[in-house]
């Protein structure tokens, strides 16, 4: 009777045991899932498209440089005629469908955030990229009077934003996939 009880009390801790394991493999599983998800629908494609933007515009300002190596916008001489034709032109082709393309992951993809409330950089990127389309409807009926968004674009919040999430969700990714996470940095 004490040799059934025992066996019949193994089998059942070794049940146990089992079950709590698939539970937890299949949480995990559903983890990995979801990082993948955020990943690859989200951040991934947020953080390269930030990053694209932010070095055609370091290229754009390089480029287009004064002599005192600031870019046209960010001096105290009004930028020329020359200068806003070569601006529109860039913002037309890149900046404007980059900054679109940014805008339309958040609002389609927001159920893939980390954080339970939207972040304001990306409030502030949505709004900014509307600015622009107001700019850039303006520019297509040949009125050229602005060159800028209405709405400033959050580039060190966003850079800084998406930079932290996408590299966060990769050292959790390579933490549930059981690689051991290291840290890349970039100078």
């Amino acid at each position: 009777m004490t040799t059934l009880i025992v066996t019949v009390a193994l089998a059942l801790v070794g049940y146990l045991a089992t079950y709590l394991n698939g539970v937890r493999l299949a949480q995990r599983q559903a983890r990995l899932a979801r990082v993948n998800l955020q990943l690859s629908d989200f951040y991934g494609p947020l953080f390269a498209l930030m990053e694209a933007n932010s070095r055609t515009y370091d290229t754009f300002s390089e480029r287009h440089a004064r002599p005192d190596g600031r870019d046209p916008f960010d001096h105290d001489i009004p930028p020329t005629e020359r200068e806003l034709a070569e601006w529109r032109t860039w913002a037309g082709t890149v900046f404007l469908p980059n900054i679109q393309a940014m805008r339309d992951v958040v609002v389609t993809k927001a159920d893939l955030l980390i954080e339970q409330e939207m972040p304001p950089a990306l409030l502030q990127l949505c709004a900014h990229v509307s600015g622009y389309e107001i700019t850039a409807a303006r520019w297509a009926q040949g009125r050229y009077e602005e060159h800028l968004s209405v709405i400033p674009f959050p580039g060190r919040e966003l850079m800084d934003y998406t930079r932290d999430r996408f590299t966060r969700l990769k050292r959790e990714q390579a933490i549930l996939l059981g690689h051991k996470a290291t840290e890349s940095r970039r100078s």
